[in-house]
């Protein structure tokens, strides 16, 4: 029995044991060490790579690209048990990515080391040119044409100072990577920089781009228009103030011929002097100011007596916009006078030769008339004798109204102007009104005056329409206005619901706030329309619907940490409210504990089954007592374990094996460890006692010389 509960003794051990290691398992990590050797981490396309792995051990060497195995054996290669090199052969974009070098270690331990490549091509800046000349005044635009891969960030340098991409800024950096200079100006020439890099790597190309600036010639003159009377000591000198980018050439036409004694130029002709001055003298001088990119004329009226006279070819002329209109306007005086065209509106003059409105030898033109080039215009005649002039009447219908504003009623729509729209160059006398419910139909119309309710009546209540207005003048009607779209009103939408902040909850990633219905706009409600979505771009709203005698707004599944955008809208059968709009966050999501409370009660269990087993093992060794020495008994019988192996031969005595030894049936033994009774056949064990103590080493030894002697 003794050898059965240290058997059990044992077990019990190796359970507690067991149960040990499980809790505090974790893998003691072997000493190695791995390495990837790579001379650098970018490289070209087109050039070659080699990767040497090395582990701190003998193992099998394996190579994983993003994950997956390289089988290629062109690619891997074995140099002993610890070294093993990869090579890649002309590098593509493809093979870009993190090798992994993993190894099996003869140990059984696993281990592997992970490097990451970039390949790239480029920068390179191509077919980019270097040079650029601008005009003064124009928008120029420097390009900066860069390949490359897998992307290239562009930065342009001016002066050591990166120019901003924010909009607005006169020179900007555009999304193409070229420099936009918005309303170029001469303090804009000099070197530019392009400056390309390999995005995220530190592989960068530069280029100077050189910016000229060029500005066209101007010519004016410091007096247009002189009056002098003829004689030998009157002297007249015409100043023409010329500028321009390259420096202009100055030339002069005059209308005589040029006469040394007579007339005498500057050095760089800027100046011209006429000495007594003579009626041939008379006559327009032009100065002509002259670079490579264009030039400029001004024109210096030297009068010598006459009265002006002015003739047109028409004082009003009517024309409907798009259309083309001229007036001709020729004068006469001596010297002849300079003629001008003038819009009285708004008091400028009309001197260009080019655009849609200009004048043309005296030829006031004006191409695709618009309604602001209605108006009164003025042809005179400058000299030094006087002044002349003769108006002209320009009309044209009037322009399309703007600062409209529409408010529908219940059958009318209201229209309110805050100011008129232009004329057109003769007044105002009504205004056309236009309706309509869908684009398939024709637009409906009336007329009212200027001084009446400008004012669509008659129509339907609770009806979309569509409505314009436009002016009308003696000339015709003119544009209309931008369509707007009205709904005529009846019984009103209903006030914006009110969410009651103060009373909101929100539990985990659950949420909720009291609803407060407000006035249903004498309609009853129908029913809430909810939105939410997280406060971030990108994100689309949810969307749900609340019957009419919702009290409270909740939501469940939101997302933690985040912050939400709620909006409410009350809704009846006429529309729909202003909604109302509300914020709200769910904190993080709390972190829990892995142990369980079941894995705590198991693990008290198992400690207190451990414990139990310990104990009753102990007494069931040392007293022959407990749960172990019962299941001793059924397990082996009612004989004596002990007693039970010395009849059939076997026992153990400090580690030497008994045989043939046995027990005489009918007899009894006794030990100092307690008394057992056999039967007469050897039978049934009528009596165990554990009240003594278990025998020492010693009388174990002496028990078996004893019977070793009687069965001899």
């Amino acid at each position: 029995m003794t050898k059965h509960c240290a058997v059990i003794l044992k077990m019990a051990l190796m359970l507690l044991l067991l149960l040990q290691g499980t809790e505090n398992s974790s893998p003691t990590p072997l000493e190695t060490k791995m390495d990837i050797i790579t001379s650098k981490q970018d490289i070209q396309m087109g050039e070659d790579i080699l990767l040497l792995c090395k582990a701190g051990g003998e193992g099998d060497i394996t190579w994983q690209k993003d994950g997956q195995d390289i089988a290629d054996e062109d690619k891997v290669s074995t140099l002993d048990e610890s070294t093993s090199k990869l090579i890649i052969k002309k590098a593509t974009m493809q093979d870009a990515g993190r090798y992994t070098c993993l190894c099996e270690f003869d140990s059984g331990h696993k281990d592997d080391v992970m490097t990451q490549l970039y390949v790239y091509e480029g920068p390179s800046f191509g077919s980019t040119n270097t040079y650029h000349e601008f005009l003064e005044g124009k928008d120029g635009m420097v390009p900066c044409l860069v390949t490359g891969q897998p992307a290239v960030d562009v930065h342009w340098l001016r002066h050591k100072e990166e120019i901003s991409s924010i909009a607005g800024n006169r020179v900007r950096r555009l999304p193409d990577n070229t420099v936009h200079i918005e309303n170029v100006k001469r303090e804009d020439a000099g070197t530019y920089v392009c400056q390309a890099q390999i995005r995220g790597r530190p592989i960068k190309q530069e280029i100077s781009i050189s910016v000229v600036v060029n500005a066209p010639p101007t010519a004016r003159l410091r007096e247009e228009v002189k009056k002098v009377m003829a004689g030998p000591e009157t002297n007249v000198s015409l100043l023409c103030l010329v500028d321009g980018l390259p420096k202009p050439n100055i030339t002069w036409i005059m209308p005589v011929v040029f006469d040394p004694s007579h007339h005498q130029y500057n050095t760089d002709r800027s100046r011209l002097t006429i000495r007594s001055v003579t009626r041939a003298d008379y006559g327009e001088y032009i100065c002509t100011a002259t670079n490579k990119i264009s030039e400029s004329s001004a024109t210096f009226m030297l009068h010598v007596y006459e009265a002006p006279e002015v003739f047109v070819s028409a004082e009003q002329q009517s024309v409907s916009l798009g259309e083309r209109v001229s007036v001709s306007c020729n004068v006469s005086g001596h010297p002849q006078p300079e003629l001008h065209w003038l819009n009285k509106h708004n008091g400028r003059t009309l001197d260009s030769s080019s655009g849609r409105v200009r004048v043309v030898d005296g030829e006031l033109v004006i191409d695709e008339v618009l309604p602001s080039d209605g108006g009164t215009y003025s042809c005179m005649a400058v000299s030094t004798s006087g002044n002349a002039s003769r108006d002209v009447a320009i009309h044209t219908q009037p322009g399309p109204p703007h600062d409209l504003s529409v408010s529908p009623g219940l059958t009318t729509v209201l229209f309110s102007l805050q100011s008129l729209p232009i004329s057109g160059g003769t007044p105002i006398t009504s205004f056309v009104l236009q309706w309509r419910q869908s684009a398939a139909e024709q637009w409906k119309e009336i007329t009212v005056p200027v001084s009446g309710p400008t004012a669509i009546t008659s129509l339907k209540p609770y009806t979309l329409y569509t409505v314009r207005l436009a002016a009308l003048n003696a000339v015709g009607v003119g544009r209309f206005s931008d369509k707007h779209t009205v709904h005529t009103q009846g019984i009103r939408e209903p006030d914006s619901p009110v969410l009651l902040s103060t009373e909101m909850k929100v539990e985990g990633n659950s949420f909720s706030v009291p609803l407060k219905k407000t006035d249903d706009g004498e309609t009853p409600l129908l029913h809430f329309d909810v939105r939410y979505k997280p406060d971030e771009e990108g994100t689309e709203w949810k969307e749900m619907q609340l019957p009419s005698d919702a009290d409270s707004v909740s939501l469940q599944d939101l997302s933690y940490g985040s912050d939400y955008q709620l909006e409410v809208s009350s809704v009846n059968p006429n529309g729909s409210s202003i909604p109302a709009m509300f914020n709200f966050t769910i904190a993080d999501k709390p972190v829990k504990s892995s142990m369980t409370k079941g894995s705590v009660v198991g693990i008290v269990m198992v400690i207190f089954l451990v414990i139990f087993l310990v104990v009753d093992a102990t007494c069931c060794y040392r007293n022959r007592c407990g749960l172990l020495m019962s299941i001793a008994v059924k397990v082996f019988g009612q004989k004596d374990p002990g007693l039970q192996m010395l009849e059939e031969g076997e026992g153990t005595n400090g580690g030497v094996k008994l045989k043939g030894i046995s027990t005489p049936r009918g007899s009894v033994q006794h030990s100092e460890a307690g008394v057992q009774t056999l039967t007469k056949d050897g039978g049934l064990l009528t009596e165990i006692t554990c009240d003594k103590a278990a025998l020492t080493k010693h009388e174990r030894n002496q028990a078996g010389r004893d019977l070793h002697t009687a069965n001899a």
